[in-house]
């Protein structure tokens, strides 16, 4: 785990899916790296660990989004903050205290278009309000995003619809592949695959403060499923539905919306970042070649329950 840089990270989160492929990132790039095995909201397990491993940065992808998804954390709803709020404010004052950059995987799940944001219109920036409280989850997570303003080593990454290259059952095109029905809305996205080695230059880089953390565009449910059956399974179908049908049955609400990707790529002018059209057709290229691989494809692709 050593290499020449002077950084030294430290994960939180390790046991979840972004924090697995933050390890697998580290791992590559030849960073040092510890991993933390405290939970976030327990404050005083927390400060020893950053005071054991005097990490320069500490990545923080802890969070409870619920399972099988968000409307658990309706009925969770101490867990939720427990978890999202309470832990995440520890690790940012904590960082913040020590002079250490903390850069936050976070969500831009946060809004929803409205009259001034509407679908191919102008994008929610990153000084707008959340606008979205529908769910509990997008909620206790729109709260903190205000409070960590208060933090000035902070770096808050709205993460929105994260794309892997599997079928991880955390991957937004593996939710959407097993619904029964679709709502087909744009929206902004994130390819993981494309995007969190760019995280890590902004570590790096020392970068603080909120970003909208997407491929710049957005992209429709049913544009997203038309290139699963283009290179994944040719013989899939999906039905559409409306939100209001959708609205019958959840227990939250869910967020649509774009997010403007100006201040994103204009503090990053040496760093490609790919179209979500083109990134999206270069992750399920990926996925066909990583599908046969591991002997998923043609025959064991998943099925609707």
């Amino acid at each position: 785990k050593m290499s020449a840089d002077k950084n030294v990270y430290l994960l939180f989160g390790k046991n979840g899916w972004i924090g697995g492929k933050l390890i697998e990132l580290l791992t590559a790039q030849g960073k040092t790296f510890h991993l933390a095995e405290s939970r976030t909201y327990n404050r005083e397990s927390v400060e020893a660990e950053i005071e054991k491993f005097n990490p320069t940065h500490v990545l923080n992808a802890a969070g409870v989004t619920g399972r099988p998804n968000v409307d658990w954390c309706e009925d969770h709803k101490a867990e939720t903050v427990r978890t999202n709020v309470i832990g995440c404010l520890n690790v940012a004052d904590i960082c913040a205290q020590k002079g250490i950059n903390h850069l936050l995987y976070a969500t831009g799940c946060i809004f929803e278009y409205d009259d001034a944001h509407t679908i191919g219109g102008q994008g929610f920036k990153e000084t707008d309000a959340p606008n979205f409280h529908k769910s509990y989850y997008s909620h206790t997570k729109a709260m903190v995003e205000d409070m960590l303003a208060v933090f000035p080593t902070t770096c808050t990454l709205r993460v929105r619809m994260p794309i892997s290259d599997d079928l991880s059952p955390r991957n937004f095109v593996t939710k959407i592949v097993k619904y029964d029905r679709v709502v087909d809305v744009p929206n902004s996205m994130t390819v993981l695959t494309e995007l969190l080695p760019v995280s890590l230059i902004m570590a790096e880089r020392n970068f603080t403060g909120i970003y909208n953390f997407c491929n710049p565009g957005a992209i429709s449910h049913n544009e997203v499923l038309a290139l699963y059956k283009k290179y994944v399974d040719p013989s899939y179908t999906w039905n559409n539905f409306t939100l209001d049908e959708q609205a019958q049955i959840l227990k939250a609400g869910r967020s649509n919306n774009t997010l403007d990707d100006t201040k994103l790529v204009s503090s990053l002018p040496d760093v490609p970042i790919d179209e979500i059209h083109v990134a999206m057709e270069k992750v399920f290229q990926r996925m066909r070649a990583n599908l046969e691989k591991e002997g998923i494809w043609p025959d064991n692709l998943p099925k609707r329950s």
